[in-house]
């Protein structure tokens, strides 16, 4: 919704806003690490499954890839749902969302990928050995010593940790490839 707004909305501050967005990305995760558990705490949700997800619910990264989609939608389309009477919110969900197919998966293939590959959060957060993610895991596995010098059990922790990824891209790499090569079409 955020980057529709930013893409096809007109509004005061709409380009401070996407500069702010923009901002965002050159921050390092560290920087926001310390206040993001501090909020995770007071909102008394560590050792949950929402305390891995929620700061990857929404990134700078992603509001940007929405927004570059969104706006190469043609104008005439937004245009015609206008008139035939359709409000700001119908317009996204009837006629953008189903036509941003490639670019939701895009986001949620990176998004996975991001939040999978993700160790220092999870080493964080996460306490209870139940809720622990796999590469969190293996993380403890390796450095923790239990794996010492079994260098067969570290390739195949290395390769477990690859497999889902591989999966993933494999069944969706049609839509992201469609995604990417429509990011640099214009007109």
């Amino acid at each position: 919704m955020v980057g529709y707004a930013l893409a096809r909305l007109q509004f005061k501050g709409r380009g401070a806003l996407y500069a702010v967005v923009v901002f965002t990305m050159t921050l390092p995760f560290q920087i926001t690490l310390i206040p993001q558990y501090i909020l995770m705490v007071k909102l008394g949700i560590t050792d949950t499954y929402l305390a891995l997800v929620a700061p990857t619910l929404m990134t700078a990264f992603s509001i940007i890839l929405f927004r570059q989609f969104f706006i190469y939608i043609p104008q005439a389309l937004i245009d015609a749902a206008r008139i035939d009477g359709c409000s700001e919110l119908r317009i996204l969900f009837r006629v953008i969302w189903p036509l941003s197919r490639p670019v939701v998966i895009t986001v949620s293939l990176l998004t996975f990928m991001s939040s999978w590959n993700e160790v220092l959060w999870p080493l964080i957060v996460v306490r209870n050995r139940s809720l622990m993610t796999m590469p969190q895991l293996v993380t403890l596995f390796t450095i923790g010593g239990e794996a010492e010098s079994l260098l067969g059990l570290q390739l195949a922790a290395a390769t477990l940790l690859a497999l889902p990824i591989i999966i993933a891209y494999s069944f969706f790499q049609r839509y992201f490839i469609e995604s990417m090569a429509s990011a640099g079409i214009k007109g």
